[in-house]
């Protein structure tokens, strides 16, 4: 007796999530939507680590160190991975409110706020919180229908609230916040290491190759070279640049959306109360701290009603179970009563016969 297996369509979480995020890998990947810019991050840095290490790299570890291409190596694994795991996590996505939270808050700040009377802007929303003995204000998201956690910040790019914003980055394709900050940072610090190690040794094989055959020959035999140069020249100034700013800010305990505003170094000259006043502190804070878990339950599973779907009744999971014969459904089709008749349209039973007896003192 053969059974058929009925498998259900399993929708998870990370399809139904709103904002301009894209997933893939069954969500355990999340970017943004644009990743133009990502892609080519991506060229520039394998494309001059390729020539790096198919021309440059063998004639120095003969000429120099075997240690050269080691250490070179090493800086490129550790750039692209530190890259990847920024670009393919969740920097610190807020959840929307659900309908009946956001009505609950809705009700909440008209209670707080009063009627508003016609005519009249009614009052922004904020809530006053305080840290470390100083009044923060929590800002309500229209879009999320959240009150904001410090630090918070709605992406205009991938249409989110982001823990802990510190700034979109299109060269990675993603937002850069709480939970990747730290990776976003080894990265362009491990970038800015492996540029400027490139640029060096290509000008070191440059001034031996010339000392032997000549800079005109050098460049007609490896023009690749210069193509690195270039690269790298160019490269240098905005990458190490940033890692300086970024440094500079993790000392602080600041990010760059506080920065740009002026969250700190405004007129009002208020201090910092993430600071812990030490800039080993801070650096430990921020890049050695505990990583907090992803809030997002991307591939979590949706119930049925919210993915679309209701669930199987048991008179149709009974027959789709059953052996589908020809002499089985015509069995139970001549058994089986007509849901549409009536006692009305079946036959009425046959009087008994009398007895004999009886029909004989009739005569």
């Amino acid at each position: 007796m053969s059974v058929m297996v009925v498998r259900k369509k399993v929708t998870r979480k990370w399809e139904k999530l709103p904002g301009r995020n894209t997933f893939c890998c069954d969500g355990r990947v999340m970017m943004a939507r644009q990743k133009g810019i990502f892609y080519l991050t991506l060229f520039l840095i394998l494309g001059t680590c390729t020539l790096f290490f198919a021309f440059e790299c063998r004639y120095l570890a003969v000429q120099l160190s075997p240690a050269i291409p080691v250490f070179a190596a090493m800086l490129f694994l550790f750039s692209m991975a530190t890259l990847l795991r920024t670009s393919f996590s969740d920097p610190g996505v807020i959840p929307r409110a659900l309908p009946d939270e956001a009505a609950f808050i809705e009700m909440e700040i008209e209670a707080t706020n009063g009627a508003v009377p016609q005519g009249q802007r009614p009052p922004p929303r904020i809530k006053n919180f305080q840290i470390n003995n100083q009044i923060v204000k929590l800002k309500y998201c229209y879009t999320c229908k959240i009150f904001r956690p410090p630090r918070a910040s709605h992406c205009s790019i991938c249409d989110n609230c982001v823990e802990r914003f510190d700034h979109h980055c299109p060269w990675v394709g993603n937002c850069v916040g709480k939970r990747n900050y730290r990776y976003f940072y080894l990265f362009i610090l491990s970038l800015s290491l492996l540029t400027i190690y490139v640029f060096a040794f290509n000008i070191v094989y440059v001034a031996l190759k010339s000392l032997k055959i000549g800079f005109l020959e050098t460049l007609k035999e490896t023009p690749g070279t210069f193509l690195e140069v270039l690269i790298c020249f160019f490269t240098l100034w905005s990458v190490v640049g940033l890692t300086g700013f970024h440094t500079f800010l993790v000392a602080l305990n600041q990010t760059t959306n506080e920065d740009i505003k002026g969250s700190w170094t405004g007129k009002n000259r208020v201090q910092n109360p993430y600071s812990h006043g030490n800039i080993v502190k801070n650096c430990c804070e921020v890049l050695c701290g505990p990583l907090p878990p992803s809030v997002l339950d991307r591939r979590g599973i949706l119930p049925l009603e919210e993915s679309g779907s209701r669930p199987p009744s048991t008179q149709e999971t009974s027959s789709s179970l059953l052996p589908q014969s020809p002499a089985l459904t015509e069995h139970l089709s001549s058994n089986e009563m007509p849901e549409d008749s009536t006692p009305e349209e079946m036959p009425p039973p046959e009087p008994p016969e009398p007895p004999q007896e009886v029909a004989e003192a009739d005569k």
